[in-house]
């Protein structure tokens, strides 16, 4: 007998600002860095996070529901989840991703269509010249929110890279767009040996050095202010750049794998990773969706396939190149000098 069919994941699908928007709006209240010092009654807990009567007992038990809190009675906590990565207080807080996307990237999704018929960007630089890196970064609270966001987006990638690629072999590194610099903290705190650089625009390296100092490795991941535009990159055994690729359109993709392939020595490595999108173009829904993101964000950027960063390496001169899965919808792609 045929299956029959339901309209149970149009209807998921389009409704899932539902359970997004009930998470983030959490994240912006503090919900689960008030929780961390252990269960809280409901009265409490709404009393500390500013909740109005009338829906606190549903927002907190929606959360129940979609198993961010955990209820004893009247009694509410946080799952092993989002105590570890959604208390501010702690260093694996990844919730900086989430404020972004609450405080910026929600309201903007809601011009795809207009993005979709025209090409063009509907962030904050629509209606002016503006790049959208030069308005983030003027601002030094945008700029600090989008570098804790990219620590957030990144984390769980990061930590794999720092233990699965053979970093035994190689003795330098440099961090392309370096961001808060978690990608270089977790390469060295992993592997006691390597040395490194980040690389990014001089109004990072505060951040960078105060990431690095508090997470321990200053004495082995220094600051590198520089344009990757305009500058040559920092020479090193490997060079990586974490979701820096998807940002830009083909020639300027093509330009930066350049510049790495001129900045190793033979026998070195270029380590790309983004939400890289499966050949088939049929399965890695979220690379596709953060491809939707870059036109709304960039006025050329896209995200694309392992097949897609293979050749253009191989165009560069990269002579061995290899794809391997990361967590989540990330993988990295790996060429060999």
């Amino acid at each position: 007998m045929d299956k029959q069919l339901t309209p149970e994941n149009i209807l998921q699908t389009g409704m899932a600002f539902w359970p997004a928007k009930t998470l983030l709006c959490a994240v912006e209240l503090g919900v689960f860095t008030e929780l961390a010092g252990g269960p809280m009654s409901l009265d409490t807990l709404r009393e500390r996070v500013g909740l109005h009567p009338r829906g606190a007992r549903d927002f907190l038990d929606a959360l129940v529901a979609l198993g961010f809190l955990k209820r004893e009675s009247d009694y509410y906590s946080n799952t092993p989840e989002t105590d570890l990565f959604l208390d501010r207080n702690k260093p694996s807080y990844i919730g900086g991703i989430l404020e972004m996307a609450n405080r910026r990237l929600y309201p903007i999704w809601n011009n795809l269509t207009e993005a979709l018929r025209t090409g063009e960007p509907q962030n904050e630089c629509k209606n002016n010249e503006a790049d959208l890196f030069e308005t983030l970064y003027a601002d030094p609270a945008g700029l600090k929110e989008f570098l804790s966001a990219m620590t957030g987006i990144s984390r769980a990638a990061n930590s794999v890279i720092a233990r699965i690629f053979p970093w035994r072999d190689y003795q330098t590194f440099a961090d392309i767009g370096t961001a808060q610099g978690d990608l270089a903290v977790q390469i060295a705190l992993a592997n006691p040996h390597m040395r490194g650089i980040g690389f990014d625009r001089p109004e990072v390296g505060p951040i960078f050095e105060q990431y690095a100092e508090t997470t321990g490795v200053a004495d082995r991941v220094v600051f590198m202010p520089g344009d990757f535009f305009e500058d040559d990159l920092p020479k090193a055994d490997v060079v990586l750049m974490g979701h820096i690729l998807h940002d830009w359109d083909l020639p300027t993709k093509k330009m930066l794998i350049g510049k790495a392939y001129d900045a190793i020595p033979p026998g070195g490595a270029f380590i790309v990773y983004d939400a890289i999108i499966d050949d088939d173009r049929s399965r890695n829904a979220h690379g596709l969706m953060m491809s939707l993101n870059m036109l709304i964000e960039t006025p050329g950027g896209f995200d694309y396939t392992g097949a897609d960063c293979k050749g253009w390496m191989r165009e560069a001169g990269f002579s061995s190149m290899r794809l391997e899965p990361l967590v989540g919808s990330d993988s990295i792609v790996i060429g060999v000098k």
